[in-house]
């Protein structure tokens, strides 16, 4: 009889063949026999109610003796069994006709038309079957089932071949319908402790891991990326680890899925996945297959992915600020802005000195050593990885006042605390000093005390404003005033003694300017 081999819903695991376990084919000479309708209903789990003393490299005999038993000591056509299952899960051939066939066994009285048998090797009455026999039994029932179209977690109406009782005392007619489950045991179709208590009571288990779903099912971690609260960012890649309470012999495979789409499939022993990206926020979950064909996601995390570097919209400027100035430290401000389009994650110089600073900074205070032109390298780097680094050239200038066009009574003072060891002080009303420059910045550096006066400031012959240089403390080389523009360009400062009632006199050390 020619039985057609059946695809099956889940994958076939590893099974060994009679030859491999050395079944005598020459004491079954009869041809093998297949299911009448023909098609596997149900799964019947058996033990061999021998001892559980064997080592797994010694399960072939154990299968062999068994073997002998049923067809040389009971004079069957071939081994009772479909399948046998030792201690360490190895799964082998029972009797012969075919493991992808519904072969026709002797393991179930009244309903071997139906059904095909999986014996444990060992006795489980007061010994639970180990985890490796419940995942083989329930991957090789998931097999033979799915190959049928039937779902391992349910029923099936199994008409009797014969009038019948069990265990439990439930008596039955031949032809009688008998509810029971895709997966059950012996004792529910015959009256016989077998697959013992410990391994009946285990068979629930048996079920959900044959036709469940994946467990605990959850991602484990997402790197490669940065994360900021539970929002990753990357440039285009992403490596997702995930968890799982289901045995990997159990799962066909793993998809990462990105906005819902399979993005990259994994075989079912793998616990984590690279995956490209596409520019945008992607929504990024894996999704579990189990054997039975039955699916769990996880929930997704959000994953930006980003390649575009940000931008300066203003460039990185130097320029002149209020405070002490000294040759080899001129006080200087450096400006700038800068945007990305996910996320801005900081901004960093790099010389000539090393700062870094937060995305919502724009500026800084440094100094600045006095006549040496020097690169400001500056890089805004966004959470994705991108960066963008521009690196602008400035020199501060210091223009003594010996530089200045002078009108009126200017009078020359020592001091090694002035800028060049000497300054101009007047107190004559309208006296001035002009220096003219091509630069950026502008700063009037002078002296002040509680008895200094004030002083117009004239740009490009425009009074730009009128500074009391009076302190309530000494201070030299003191950049009061400052301007700055936003090109290099020529430009004119002269400062006019205002002639302050009383205090008419101030001391004027440099002029400085950055270019």
């Amino acid at each position: 009889m020619c039985i057609r081999a059946r695809p099956s819903t889940a994958p076939r695991p590893p099974i060994v063949s009679r030859a491999q376990w050395g079944a005598d084919e020459a004491a079954t000479p009869l041809e093998a026999i297949y299911l009448p309708d023909p098609v596997v209903k149900a799964v019947v789990v058996h033990h061999t109610a021998e001892s559980n003393a064997y080592t797994c490299e010694n399960s072939a005999a154990v299968v062999r003796g068994i073997f002998t038993y049923h067809v040389r000591t009971l004079g069957w056509r071939d081994i009772g069994y479909n399948f046998l299952v030792d201690k360490c899960g190895t799964i082998h051939e029972g009797r012969k006709g075919g493991v992808d066939r519904p072969v026709y066994g002797a393991h179930a009285y009244g309903f071997n038309d139906q059904t095909t048998g999986i014996a444990v090797l060992g006795t489980y009455t007061d010994t639970a079957a180990p985890t490796a026999v419940l995942n083989s039994v329930a991957r090789l029932s998931a097999w033979k089932l799915g190959q049928y179209g039937a779902d391992p977690t349910g029923t099936v109406g199994l008409v009797a071949g014969a009038d019948g009782v069990n265990l439990a005392g439930q008596r039955w007619s031949k032809g009688a319908v008998r509810t029971l489950p895709r997966i059950h045991g012996h004792r529910d179709g015959y009256n016989t402790l077998c697959p013992g208590d410990r391994l009946y009571g285990q068979l629930a288990t048996i079920r959900t891991l044959a036709g469940g779903t994946p467990s605990a099912l959850g991602l484990n971690g997402v790197t490669g990326t940065t994360a900021v609260g539970t929002t990753h960012y990357t440039r285009n890649s992403a490596t997702i680890a995930w968890k799982t309470g289901t045995p990997s012999q159990l799962l066909t495979r793993f998809e990462v899925l990105v906005d819902g789409k399979v993005a990259v499939t994994t075989a079912g022993d793998a616990r984590s996945a690279a995956v490209t990206l596409t520019p945008g926020t992607r929504q990024v979950s894996v999704r579990g297959v189990h054997l039975s064909g039955r699916t769990a996601t996880t929930p997704a995390v959000t994953v930006v992915a980003d390649t575009t570097a940000p931008t300066f919209t203003t460039a990185p400027r130097l320029a002149l600020r209020a405070g002490t100035v000294n040759t080899d430290a001129v006080p200087v401000r450096l400006t700038w802005k800068a945007a990305d389009e996910t996320r801005l994650q900081w901004v960093r110089l790099l010389s000539p000195v090393a700062r870094s600073y937060s995305a919502t900074t724009t500026s800084a205070d440094l100094t600045a050593k006095s006549g040496s032109a020097s690169t400001w390298q500056v890089r805004a780097l966004d959470t994705a990885g991108n960066q963008r680094t521009v690196s602008p050239s400035f020199t501060p200038v210091i223009l003594q006042e010996t530089a200045a066009k002078r009108t009126g009574t200017w009078t020359t003072r020592s001091d090694s605390r002035y800028l060049g060891g000497k300054s101009l002080a007047s107190g004559t009303k309208n006296s001035s000093l002009t220096w003219t420059f091509t630069g950026r910045s502008a700063a009037l550096v002078v002296s002040r005390a509680s008895g200094s006066g004030q002083v117009r400031v004239y740009v490009d012959g425009k009074l730009a404003k009128t500074v009391d240089l009076k302190s309530s403390t000494v201070r030299y080389r003191d950049a009061i005033w400052t301007q700055s523009w936003t090109n290099n360009a020529k430009h004119t400062v002269r400062i006019e003694v205002v002639g302050t009632s009383g205090r008419p006199t101030i001391t004027v050390d440099a002029l400085t300017y950055v270019k």
